[in-house]
């Protein structure tokens, strides 16, 4: 366990940052090892694994309703110094994580034929996703068990571990991503289906190894299988914090879902482009993302102390080291963005779809950076539905405007990211307004 509520803010967030940023790209490195391989296969398999890879984020949708919930209820507790509580939330939500991989599990296989069907381009990019997602969904049915144990690390300030064993599972899949996919060394490539299995293979490693953790050196949360009845009233805790979360990632999922459906008529060229565009961007808001996730834990044990200036002082300056990173990254994909496409594929018409998104998109990097640290401190405060508020605006301002748009005359891809652009900058201010209001009301045990 370690103490956040002494010593300098910017040092606990950065410390907590670093390596959470590292997992996560390295997490990321899945997609973009499988994409690299993929992309030899032609645009209907990137289309077909980039809708694909969508559909993941459904399954991150429900991940987060325990996960967030976890972190805050742990991170809240460790600031209070009551480790019984810490503990009681970590094997609560360990029941969690089960029931919600079998629900992913079953529901998964059940959705991906009409869930492809719905989005592909062509036959070959419906088959592509298909296969692709059944190999994958049991390495997504696997993740729960991956965030149940590395929330409960992040809320005791603990993150290096999870970075290790995400880096473990990246190895293990790009090493299997070549043999899988392309059948190097077994000449017998299975394509898209393996690109899925070399992923859920490596998640499957992963746990192997968290819990090994967890068994041999973690001291601070434990397994207790006395603590494994359901407690309602724990997961009505939980749950109060992570479902906001749980739907905000769920809005994401309906927000790729809605690009691939508009640019379906443009055919598998495009949705390619934007699948690998959308890759590397999501690639890009991970320092930002590791940002929040360490304001999280951050804020919270302050939040657990009563310490209102410290839980203030994370959230301007998470803020200020967000926009920092970002407006970098915005500056890259301005200089280079055809280069970043062009890694992963030679057709121009791809590239073009890709580098033009980059260019637009990127004009809202810093905004959502900002959104980002305002989500990490309501996860904090233990009140995140002004987040899904915000993201739901972004939604709706983007969504019916886009579909509308996209059967109107004369109507070009362009338009839908200019109009992405403008939804963050409104999620952005009305996220701001609700941040300072939630600061407000809830730090008031210190007058």
């Amino acid at each position: 366990m370690k103490d956040l509520t002494q010593g300098s803010i910017s040092r606990h967030v950065l410390s907590m940052a670093a390596p959470m940023m590292v997992g996560m790209l390295v997490q990321t490195l899945y997609y973009l090892v499988d994409l690299y391989f993929v992309s030899r296969l032609g645009n209907a398999t990137v289309a077909g694994v980039g809708a694909g890879g969508a559909f993941a984020l459904a399954v991150m949708a429900l991940t987060q309703v325990f996960a967030v919930g976890t972190v805050a209820l742990i991170a809240q507790a460790v600031g209070a110094k009551d480790r019984a509580a810490a503990n009681l939330v970590f094997n609560q939500s360990l029941l969690l994580a089960g029931l919600c991989a079998a629900i992913a599990l079953c529901g998964g296989y059940a959705l991906v034929g009409p869930y492809m069907r719905g989005l592909g381009a062509d036959a070959a990019t419906t088959a592509a996703g298909s296969e692709y997602l059944r190999w994958y969904i049991p390495g997504l049915a696997l993740q729960f068990a991956m965030m149940a144990l590395g929330s409960a690390l992040r809320g005791t300030g603990v993150v290096r571990p999870t970075m290790t064993v995400q880096l473990a599972t990246v190895l293990v899949n790009a090493v299997l991503a070549p043999i899988l996919i392309a059948g190097i060394g077994t000449h017998h490539p299975l394509g898209a289906a393996g690109a899925g299995l070399a992923s859920s293979l490596a998640v499957a490693v992963g746990v192997v190894l968290l819990a090994y953790y967890y068994l041999r050196l973690e001291k601070y949360v434990e397994f207790h299988p006395e603590l494994w009845q359901p407690r309602v009233e724990t997961w009505k805790r939980i749950l109060n914090i992570g479902l906001p979360s749980g739907f905000e990632f769920g809005l994401l999922f309906v927000y790729q879902v809605v690009v691939y459906a508009v640019v379906r008529d443009f055919g598998a060229a495009s949705q390619a482009g934007f699948g690998i565009a959308s890759r590397i961007m999501q690639t890009f808001f991970l320092p930002a993302m590791a940002i929040s996730f360490a304001i999280a834990p951050v804020a919270a044990q302050n939040f657990g102390a009563r310490s209102a200036e410290r839980v203030r002082q994370t959230f301007r300056e998470g803020t200020l080291m967000g926009a920092g990173v970002m407006l970098v990254l915005m500056l890259l994909c301005q200089w280079r963005g055809a280069h970043l496409i062009s890694l992963f594929t030679a057709d121009p018409a791809t590239i073009a779809v890709g580098t033009t998104f980059l260019h637009v998109i990127s004009w809202n990097f810093i905004l959502s950076g900002f959104a980002f640290a305002c989500s990490g401190i309501f996860q904090a405060l233990g009140h995140t539905w002004p987040s899904v508020l915000a993201s739901g605006t972004r939604l709706a301002t983007f969504a019916v405007p886009a579909l509308y748009w996209s059967h109107q005359p004369g109507f070009r891809i362009e338009y839908v990211w200019y109009l992405s652009v403008s939804a963050v900058v409104l999620q952005a201010l009305i996220a701001y307004v609700l941040v300072r209001r939630e600061l407000d009301l809830r730090l008031r045990f210190t007058n």
